[in-house]
């Protein structure tokens, strides 16, 4: 099997991952908390969104199609 599908399929894992627990636990991110101390709480939330929840998704995507494309 390809390595980027692998990849791939692991952040978009990690992506849905991070969504699902920041609906549901957001207080078991420490990295979130941190970051809404240093940029307030819209700001450091975006930056935590973007961060661990879009890149690794978007990653994920471009990683799965790339590694389907090889085939």
């Amino acid at each position: 099997m390809n390595t980027n599908v692998i990849l791939g399929v692991a952040a978009i894992g990690y992506g849905i991952y991070t969504l699902f627990m920041r609906r549901t636990k957001p207080q078991g991110f420490g990295k979130l908390e941190a970051m809404r101390a240093q940029w307030g709480h819209g700001a450091g939330t975006a930056i935590h969104v973007i961060a661990y929840t879009a890149l690794p998704l978007i990653a994920g995507v471009v990683l799965l199609y790339l590694g389907l494309q090889a085939r």
